[in-house]
């Protein structure tokens, strides 16, 4: 049943990583992890210090309004400049995992990314009625053998 749903168990040759209460938006967060599902990790993360230099846009998809479109094939496009510098921690932590896992990390291949809501907690201060935002990242890898 698993080999039809190309869905691998989880201890075998698979890592993951779960973020929480990461204080960045959800909904770019969302955004981010569509743009980098079903990639191989070392891709993703040239792509999103691209997105950091201003070179590449993260498209979106579902979370749109208001939001110009983008030069190319690409309808409507943002960089989300706080959200990636965490998404990169979050996939070199990932990295670290699969290596201590002792599995080949130039074959890994992003299989499951989700970013969840978190709590919302209140500002701490002088300035009440003010929501923090939080949110919880999973991710998780696994081996691709098409080499």
């Amino acid at each position: 049943m698993r080999e039809n749903n190309k869905i691998p168990l989880e201890g075998e040759h698979t890592a993951n990583v779960y973020a929480y209460n990461v204080r960045i938006s959800t909904k770019n967060s969302v955004e981010v992890c569509n743009f980098i599902r079903n990639k191989n990790l070392t891709k993703a993360k040239t792509q999103l210090q691209k997105v950091l230099k201003f070179k590449q846009v993260i498209p979106l998809k579902r979370y749109k309004k208001d939001q110009p479109h983008r030069p190319g094939k690409i309808a409507a496009g943002s960089f989300p400049i706080k959200t990636t510098k965490e998404f990169l921690n979050i996939l070199n932590t990932l990295e670290a995992n699969a290596s201590q896992k002792n599995l080949d990390t130039k074959n890994l291949v992003i299989f499951h990314a989700l970013a969840n809501k978190g709590p919302q907690n209140w500002h701490t201060g002088r300035h009440r009625r003010r929501r923090v935002k939080s949110t919880h990242i999973e991710l998780k890898v696994k081996e691709n053998k098409n080499d």
